[in-house]
């Protein structure tokens, strides 16, 4: 009940989310105020956050839920194999690198289901905190990720795409002359359009794109329809279909590479389906450091 009110923020759709009446969940977290000795919610007409003992009591909740489901599932696949559910939060430009590991994870696992979730490595690191995912797909090398365990996949290299027929691949473009074009990038709570920005004004450009979205799919139409250009990352292009007149150009003035890799919870002892995932994370670094 303590983590529905904190997903939901409203005693009504958190009653509703659990299936039973708001007067019902009312009673059951004043019952568990009396029964700790503190207040847990301040509370009015509406729902207006935790008190600071709540934040502790809300801290616990996810453990002792977490730990629960931990003890299920590795009960259950001991007897019948991986199976339940695992989620994934992606950061938006490495949401077509992350088929390459719950691709081959499922084959081996086919009783498991894996949701995907884009979030921007900000949400990333409060969500693995929080319990509310099992992992992350993200940068290892720009955010606090603190004891959080992690396989180092990538280093993330960028591509100018643009439907500028004058355009050659082959050559490669820099970053002076990237920022001369007119540009559709990320938002800016996105870690890679803050790191964009940073190549580009070391070339002595100021970023000021005209076009700002959360999804790369978005940013891709813009570009199809022109004049817009923008700059993704290498293994995106990998994976897009792009049309004949849209031009994936390497920047050839790469700068300082930034790592992306899986990150899971430090919590101990970790889930069997975490364990797995983090040795299929481990397989594929090896198979990208291969070739």
């Amino acid at each position: 009940m303590v983590l529905a009110l904190a997903r939901e923020r409203h005693f009504g759709r958190a009653a509703e989310a659990l299936g039973i009446s708001q007067p019902s969940l009312s009673a059951a977290l004043k019952a568990l105020e009396d029964t700790l000795g503190v207040t847990i919610v301040n509370r009015s007409s509406r729902f207006q956050g935790f008190t600071p003992e709540g934040e502790r009591v809300l801290a616990w909740a996810r453990r002792i839920v977490a730990d629960a489901d931990a003890m299920r599932q590795e009960i259950r696949s001991a007897r019948h194999g991986l199976a339940g559910p695992l989620r994934i939060a992606v950061i938006p430009t490495a949401l077509a690198a992350v088929a390459r590991l719950t691709g081959p994870f499922l084959a081996r696992h086919p009783g498991v289901t894996v949701t995907v979730l884009s979030r921007s490595s900000d949400e990333i690191v409060r969500m693995l905190a929080d319990l509310e995912v099992d992992a992350g797909l993200t940068y290892l090398d720009n955010e606090p990720l603190g004891q959080a365990r992690t396989v180092a996949l990538y280093a993330e290299r960028y591509c100018l795409l643009s439907a500028d027929a004058g355009l050659d691949p082959r050559a490669g473009v820099g970053w002076a002359e990237v920022g001369r074009r007119p540009l559709c990038l990320l938002t800016s709570d996105m870690q890679n359009r803050r790191i964009i920005e940073r190549r580009l004004r070391a070339a002595g450009c100021v970023p000021a794109p005209g076009v700002e979205s959360d999804s790369t799919i978005a940013l891709l139409a813009h570009v199809r329809a022109g004049p817009w250009s923008t700059v993704v990352p290498e293994r995106l292009v990998e994976a897009l279909d792009l049309p004949p007149r849209v031009k994936a150009v390497p920047i050839v003035e790469a700068g300082p590479a930034h790592t992306v890799g899986l990150a899971v919870a430090p919590r101990e002892p970790g889930t069997p389906l975490v364990a797995a995932l983090l040795a299929e994370a481990r397989s594929l670094a090896r198979d990208l450091a291969d070739g």
